[in-house]
């Protein structure tokens, strides 16, 4: 385990607090995933939240119907139409979460030192006395002095809106609990959450299934979050599931770590996802607290070795009710980028937030400022002596690329890629400067129809094609420093290395235009021509 200060360049340099962040095409190179809801579901809101970094929307299906899902996602589709931001989709499932259903809404006050029931029996009313709660089990997996926690969205931080209960006795299937600190639970639906208790619920629900194999299939879905993933099986069962659904069969499976037991597997899980979330806020209860930084710093650095997007959440909660974080949660949020996550989820902030595009902002500046301070150069050595020798031949020339765009100091490292891969290579050994991903398609029929609209360059067509490639393309939005753009697809892969050239040009063209290329820099290019592989360098004329 390597200690946090090593990914700090030393000496810090001191920057301006007067000095701006210099303005580009993408705010930060690591990513934001915005959940939208009440508060961000607007064609003009979603299309400020593009604008000010979000660059993957994310669906959670633990609250509403997905008609209503549904109107959300095809306002998204028309301000990515709108503002030419490619944006990629997230569906979160609902998995094996115990929750509190509150059918009346009224307001439930819990008094310190008193007792509720929490029940399986769904015909009773939640009051005061008594929560009924949707799994019938919860009495045969609790036991005396085991720790429970209730709240809306679970814990915000503040204890007014979520309790602590203790078991103090198991009757039947009833669970009787003494409340730990007074509390006002408002809303239809509570989350539970049993501290360190196995529950014996699938991963993947009959609910989940059908919500994947009805609006996943017919929104093509970029990536889903598996919720409450606790074991490699979990992941391997999901993708057994959507390899029968055919046009899921390239989603990306992201294992939501949640509890002590997903983290106990989580070796096996990385092998079998194909990222992670660090979901921080049930992390956060299942340890002790004084754990939480040892295993968000170790998860990380796992996933950066095995070249996974990491994502973590839970980094600006007060930003649901306030305009500027509070001092923790910036430092929080600098220190992800710092231990290295690819992405910071936001889940309240944005879905009922007051300030969605304004979080976004904030947290997109203080990602870019984290990322001037951050230590490629160690970080570079200590991958590739993880990897070891001999490299593969893509491995090789992807660590090749980045060592000669730092050495020539170069602007940006474009990559000609088809499924993706070559460019998240390239983007695991985190080189300073962004990662251009020119997505060309292989041509699998004549035959292609014209569908989602927006590209990530404003000088393609508006339309782009409904194929592999885009998906490769939308899934590149969750890695940080990698920014795809798409080819058009009239030039597929196997066209020759005039085409090329042109594409490479409108590639050049556009950091121009964005301000990333200026004239004399230098551009580190990398691509394949017939079986071999080659990193270029060019230096641009005046």
């Amino acid at each position: 385990m390597h200690s946090n200060h090593l990914l700090i360049e030393e000496p810090i340099r001191m920057i301006s607090i007067l000095e701006p962040s210099k303005a580009s095409f993408f705010p930060a190179m690591t990513k934001i995933v915005g959940t939208l809801g009440p508060k961000s579901r607007s064609v003009e809101v979603i299309s400020a939240c593009l604008k000010a970094g979000m660059s993957v929307a994310r669906f959670d299906f633990s609250w509403c119907n997905p008609e209503y899902h549904q109107e959300t996602l095809n306002n998204l589709k028309d301000a990515v139409k709108t503002t030419k931001k490619l944006c990629a989709v997230m569906m979160d499932t609902v998995g094996a979460e115990m929750q509190v259903v509150n059918k009346s809404e009224t307001s439930i006050s819990l008094e310190a030192d008193g007792q509720v029931v929490l029940t399986p029996d769904r015909g009773q009313e939640a009051s005061s006395e008594i929560l009924p709660v949707n799994f019938d089990g919860l009495a045969k997996s609790m036991k005396e002095g085991d720790t429970i926690f209730i709240g809306q969205y679970l814990f915000t931080g503040s204890e007014t809106t979520s309790v602590w209960l203790e078991v103090s006795e198991v009757t039947g299937d009833d669970v009787i609990c003494t409340i730990k600190n007074s509390a006002t639970l408002a809303g239809s639906l509570f989350t539970l959450h049993a501290s360190q208790v196995h529950i014996d619920l699938p991963t993947l629900t009959d609910k989940d299934k059908e919500v994947i194999s009805t609006w996943g299939v017919k929104n093509k879905i970029d990536f889903l979050s598996l919720s409450y993933t606790r074991h490699a099986e979990d992941v391997r069962q999901a993708r057994e599931f959507l390899s029968k659904l055919g046009d899921l069969r390239e989603t990306q499976i992201f294992a939501k770590i949640e509890n002590v037991e997903g983290l106990t597997h989580f070796d096996e899980i990385l092998q079998e996802a194909d990222g992670i979330i660090l979901s921080r806020g049930n992390l956060g209860i299942d340890l002790p607290p004084e754990k939480v930084f040892f295993f968000q710093k170790s998860a990380l650095y796992k996933c950066n070795m095995a070249g996974k997007p990491a994502v973590l959440t839970r980094v600006v909660d007060t930003m649901t009710n306030n305009l500027r974080p509070t001092r923790a949660e910036a430092t929080d949020v600098a220190n992800a980028v710092l231990d290295g996550s690819d992405a910071i989820l936001l889940g309240a902030e944005t879905l009922r937030g007051l300030y969605p595009v304004e979080t976004i902002s904030t947290v997109g500046k203080i990602c870019a400022e984290a990322e001037k301070v951050f230590n490629q150069d160690l970080y570079f050595k200590r991958t590739v002596k993880y990897v070891g020798e001999p490299m593969t031949h893509l491995e090789s020339i992807a660590s090749s690329a980045v060592r000669a765009a730092i050495k020539v100091k170069a602007s940006v490292i474009i990559c000609f890629t088809s499924s993706g891969r070559a460019a998240r290579l390239i983007a695991k050994y985190r080189p300073t400067m962004p990662v251009i991903s020119v997505v060309i398609p292989h041509l699998m029929t004549n035959q292609l129809k014209w569908s989602f609209s927006g590209a990530f360059v404003d000088q393609l067509p508006t339309h782009l094609w409904e194929s592999l490639f885009t998906v490769n393309a939308r899934q590149s939005l969750i890695v940080r420093g990698l920014f795809p753009m798409l080819a058009d697809p009239r030039h597929p892969a196997e066209s020759t290395s005039a085409t090329t050239e042109s594409i490479l040009k409108v590639a050049l063209d556009h950091g121009k235009a964005s301000g990333v290329i200026k004239s004399r820099d230098r551009v580190v290019v990398c691509q394949k021509l017939g079986d071999a592989s080659v990193v270029k360098i060019i230096e641009l004329e005046d």
